[in-house]
């Protein structure tokens, strides 16, 4: 069912049950993510088999056709949304805003996984942090203990789906791929470049000369533009404060956040909350 916001007069779009039977699927007019924590699961998935066992990750679109054949010892949770879910919070119209349309823009982050016919690759390394935040969107889900509850799971949402993007795209199995990985899973955490030589097994002359080679900039660098590129979608797409966005991405310091986010995007970072939010307006 819906949910009805205790703090502010609105139904949200959303559902998450803790136990998932596998009865529903797709959910009606819901875009719903599966997490499997345990046993495994055999079906089709639009007239192809699948298999997936714990830990491991099922995105359905709305229209997805689903056939579970077989069930193993599963235990699995699920998160279901509507697409309007996907839309930011809208712009208050200021002196700055009023000649534009409030903006919507929608979030993007995975939604190609939602899409596909493969089931996503999770690593043991990810499972305990995407563990970690489908716990607590349930719980935000189930407490909605303020008014901020829906920010917060949107937050968790472009996390958990920006995980699995990151680490379901096309790649080799290197050292340089390793160092990705763990970079994926580990940026909201502090992270030193010993920690990085020590995943790839690599020296840092080595280990940023194939980072240059393969992203363009050095191992350190590119972890910056990660964080940096996941808080642009929390700045655009919720209304966390500057300080929870630099934490939830990794920065010990919000002044050190906005003098790396102006530094590398040529404004503040709120100047490009607004700017993007003004810009999905014009465009839609």
């Amino acid at each position: 069912m819906p949910q009805a916001d205790r703090h502010k007069k609105r139904t949200v779009n959303i559902e998450f049950a803790a136990v998932e039977d596998f009865s529903i699927l797709p959910y009606p007019e819901r875009f719903t993510l599966i997490f499997i924590t345990s046993g495994s699961i055999k079906g089709m998935l639009n007239q192809r088999p699948i298999s997936v066992s714990a830990p491991g990750v099922l995105c359905l679109a709305e229209d997805a056709q689903v056939q579970v054949i077989e069930k193993i010892n599963v235990s699995a949770q699920s998160f279901h949304f509507h697409r309007e879910f996907l839309k930011s919070v809208k712009l208050s119209e200021t002196s700055e805003t009023k000649e534009y349309f409030p903006a919507q823009p929608r979030i993007q982050t995975g939604l190609s996984l939602f899409y596909s016919n493969e089931v996503p690759r999770v690593t043991e390394k990810a499972y305990p942090l995407l563990l970690e935040w489908f716990f607590i969107l349930g719980m935000e889900v189930k407490a909605q203990s303020d008014e901020l509850w829906v920010c917060r799971i949107k937050k968790y949402l472009i996390q958990i789906l920006g995980l699995l993007e990151e680490l379901n795209r096309t790649r080799e199995h290197s050292p340089v791929d390793a160092v990705l990985d763990y970079i994926h899973t580990n940026y909201p955490q502090k992270i030193s470049l010993e920690d990085l030589t020590k995943c790839g097994h690599l020296n840092r002359v080595t280990l940023n000369k194939r980072f240059q080679e393969r992203c363009g900039k050095t191992a350190m660098g590119y972890l910056l533009s990660h964080r940096l590129k996941v808080a642009g979608e929390l700045l655009v797409h919720t209304d966390m404060s500057l300080n929870e966005v630099a934490r939830a991405t990794g920065f010990e310091y919000d002044t050190y956040f906005i003098k790396q986010f102006t530094a590398r995007r040529g404004m503040s970072p709120t100047t490009y909350r607004t700017a993007s939010r003004k810009l999905a307006s014009v465009s839609s």
